[in-house]
């Protein structure tokens, strides 16, 4: 009678091995930075036309604070259910992420569009990823190849002539808070992606948004009127959308997408932004999309997959 036996040797081959495990996992981390920063951006996107619908019934002012002051309480909530502990150590880059990002960025961009048409601000949308990946290289320490810059400069280029085409190119008072406006944001980006390497990007804007939350209520308060207890429903679902929405919860899956496929690579899905927040407003508010904005679009995407290839150390 023969006996089939397994060597000890021959089991060992049969396993799997740690190291190409390993190897697949970390190879599949950039792909996934890419697909959560994407999540993030269509969150985003809903900003503007979620503020249009809102401050048809809302004060401007009550929409800037009231947004954050509902996404500061969700985040106290949060953080109170899940009893976080305070990162003390942390203190100064999530007081300085909730400057820019909670008050920051809407607060210059609010400054521009006094002046400004709206479409202007599409240029701090094509700006604003090579913004981010030139704070990444000078805060984060990443190191972006040639052609990593060559796509980032060629989808900037893009997104702001699209942005231009139908207005004026001369330089105006507004252009000034809008180059604000995207230096406010990037920095709070990267600072945002780099704190996430220590603590879960959800903790991050939580935290954030809770140390801002006493000037956010003090400015809900100050804008607040008795009228605004009658508002009808869209107007209010509006409000609710962008205080939880792009201010709070699409920052979990922006924030885990800088840390695991880098700051500047995943910054560069930001291009999209502008196109996403036009179909968005085509199905919500029915505003027209001509055919040369989807032309655009899809130059943008292929940019954004050619930079996907290169080499960010």
């Amino acid at each position: 009678m023969v006996t089939n036996k397994t060597s000890p040797l021959s089991s060992r081959a049969a396993l799997p091995d740690p190291q190409v495990q390993l190897g697949d996992a970390a190879a599949s981390r950039p792909l996934l930075g890419l697909v959560l920063g994407l999540v993030g951006v269509a969150i985003f996107s809903g900003s503007l036309p979620g503020t249009r619908v809102a401050v048809s019934f809302f004060d401007a002012g009550f929409v800037t604070f009231g947004r954050a002051a509902f996404a500061g309480l969700a985040a106290l909530a949060t953080l109170l259910i899940v009893r976080c502990r305070f990162p003390r150590p942390h203190v100064l880059p999530l007081f300085l992420i909730g400057l820019t990002l909670v008050f920051g960025f809407p607060g210059f961009m609010a400054l521009a569009m006094l002046t400004l048409p709206s479409a202007r601000g599409g240029v701090v949308l094509g700006i604003l990823p090579l913004a981010t990946a030139l704070f990444a290289a000078l805060i984060a320490g990443e190191r972006p190849s040639p052609l990593f810059w060559f796509c980032a400069l060629a989808g900037a280029s893009l997104v702001v002539v699209f942005a231009l085409q139908d207005g004026d190119v001369g330089l105006q008072t507004g252009d000034a808070w809008l180059v604000l406006a995207g230096l406010t944001a990037a920095a709070g980006y990267v600072l945002s992606g780099k704190l996430t390497g220590q603590m879960p990007g959800w903790e991050v804007i939580s935290w954030a948004l809770v140390l801002m939350l006493p000037a956010a209520l003090a400015g809900t308060v100050w804008f607040w009127q008795d009228w605004y207890v009658e508002a009808p429903l869209e107007p209010l679902v509006a409000f609710l959308y962008v205080g939880l929405g792009p201010m709070y919860l699409g920052f979990f899956a922006w924030n885990a997408g800088l840390h695991l496929g880098g700051i500047a690579r995943v910054g560069q899905v930001q291009l999209l932004q502008t196109f996403f927040t036009l179909a968005i407003a085509w199905l919500i508010l029915g505003e027209a999309v001509p055919y040369q904005t989807w032309g655009f679009a899809l130059a943008v995407l292929l940019v954004i997959l050619a930079g996907r290839k290169a080499q960010v150390k």
